[in-house]
């Protein structure tokens, strides 16, 4: 036996217990803790959020693609769809763009709207790239996944987050957000749509925040909602908790006088 006694770990310097069942509490409240703390010191309070598909990619890389693909026999199909939607792409990147222009450039007020993304990459990192081009700080939310292990480059180092819970990154996508564009998408980007309409159509969110659902050859296709009016499912007025807009002009114009009316000189909750 040692004489200078055992020196245990202390609880919260213990790996094994902080992985373990019993310490999820504590996980769960460091994901709303840490992220709170680093908003605060970035005086962070008010985001504008991209959602779209990380399978997306820019018009010059899907260029490259479909110029390999005809080059070497490769899926000539897949390299054309790519091109097509890199629009997308391009459509995230300039909005992004031009929304932390303006933002920068609010007059007499020390609000500001920060763009903020899942951090992942296609439209995730068209969003932070935008905005990073403008030399505006943005946020990226990442999450732990197979097969999406990091967070794009065009975030600002210290806004960029890793999330273990979907339901801890999903609260601070929403607590702190203005604006909402929805790009084209998957299950994640459908989920996340749904998720925000679900809170302000039974209220547990009751901010004014315009949602935007960015290509109508898109969601025209691939959601129904009048469909969803016609069964009873959904009201006729639940209609209006959402735009569909086809252009980077429409949806500036839509986002930043929602924001002038219902945001900038109104501080307060965000849910």
């Amino acid at each position: 036996m040692s004489k200078d006694g055992i020196k245990p770990p202390r609880a919260y310097r213990d790996p094994e217990f902080i992985a373990s069942p019993e310490a999820r509490p504590l996980r769960i409240l460091a994901e709303y803790l840490e992220p709170q703390d680093r908003f605060e010191e970035f005086n962070v309070k008010d985001t504008i959020l991209v959602f779209g598909s990380a399978r997306l990619v820019s018009r010059d890389e899907a260029r490259r693609r479909l110029k390999a693909a005809d080059a070497g026999g490769g899926d000539l199909a897949r390299a054309k769809a790519d091109l097509k939607m890199s629009r997308y792409y391009e459509a995230t990147r300039e909005l992004a763009h031009r929304l932390t222009e303006w933002s920068k450039n609010l007059q007499e007020t020390d609000r500001r709207f920060v763009i903020c993304s899942g951090g992942g990459p296609g439209i995730m990192e068209a969003a932070n790239r935008g905005a990073s081009e403008a030399k505006g700080e943005n946020i990226g939310l990442g999450i732990s996944l197979p097969f999406e292990q990091h967070v794009n480059p065009y975030v600002t180092r210290k806004l960029a987050f890793e999330f273990h819970y979907f339901f801890t990154r999903k609260f601070w996508f929403l607590y702190l957000a203005k604006a909402m564009v929805i790009m084209p998408g998957g299950f994640g980007t459908l989920d996340e749509l749904f998720e925000g309409l679900t809170l302000i159509q039974t209220g547990k969110m009751k901010k004014k925040m315009p949602i935007l659902l960015f290509g109508s050859d898109f969601w025209d296709r691939v959601v129904d909602f009048h469909a969803l009016v016609e069964f009873g499912t959904i009201s006729p007025a639940d209609l209006d908790l959402f735009q569909i807009v086809d252009t980077v002009d429409e949806a500036f114009d839509i986002i930043t006088r929602e924001l002038e009316q219902y945001a900038v000189d109104k501080p307060g909750l965000s849910m």
